[in-house]
C-alpha cells in the first residue's frame, strides 16, 4: 500500500522560499501510474491543489499557482517536491502530498500525507 510522507520547515519568513518533500513508500513514482500531487488547505479555507508530477516525469500545475510554483523528483530517493517562491503570510497552510488518479483533486483520497503546518511569518 503506497504511504506518503511530508517533510519541511514549518516556518518560513516572507518572501522566501516554502520547499517541501514527499516520501514515497510501498509505491513507486516512476512505475505506478498516478499524479502525484501537492494540496494545501489554508487556515478556515477550502483544499487548494497546487500540482501534480506523473510517473513519466509531466508537470502539472494549478493556474493560480504557476508562477510561483516548481515540483520535482528525486527517482533515486522515491521522491518528489514542491517550491513556493515569494511567500506570504497567505501561504499558510497545511500542505499534503498525495497519489491521485486524477488532476485538480481537493478531495482526501486513500492515498495522502498526514500533512505538515507550514506557517509563513517574520
Amino acid at each position: 500500500q503506497v504511504q506518503l510522507q511530508e517533510s519541511g520547515p514549518g516556518l518560513v519568513k516572507p518572501s522566501q522560499t516554502l520547499s517541501l518533500t514527499c516520501t514515497v513508500s510501498g509505491g513507486s513514482i516512476t512505475t505506478d501510474y498516478y499524479f502525484w500531487s501537492w494540496i494545501r488547505q489554508p487556515p478556515g479555507k477550502a483544499m487548494e491543489w497546487l500540482g501534480a508530477i506523473d510517473s513519466s516525469g509531466s508537470i502539472y500545475y494549478g493556474s493560480s499557482f504557476k508562477p510561483r510554483t516548481a515540483i520535482s523528483r528525486n527517482t533515486s530517493k522515491n521522491q518528489f517536491t514542491l517550491q513556493l517562491t515569494s511567500v506570504t503570510p497567505e501561504d499558510t497552510a497545511v500542505y499534503y502530498c498525495a497519489a491521485e488518479d486524477r488532476l485538480d483533486v481537493t478531495t482526501r483520497g486513500d492515498y495522502w500525507g498526514q500533512g505538515t503546518q507550514v506557517t509563513v511569518s517574520s
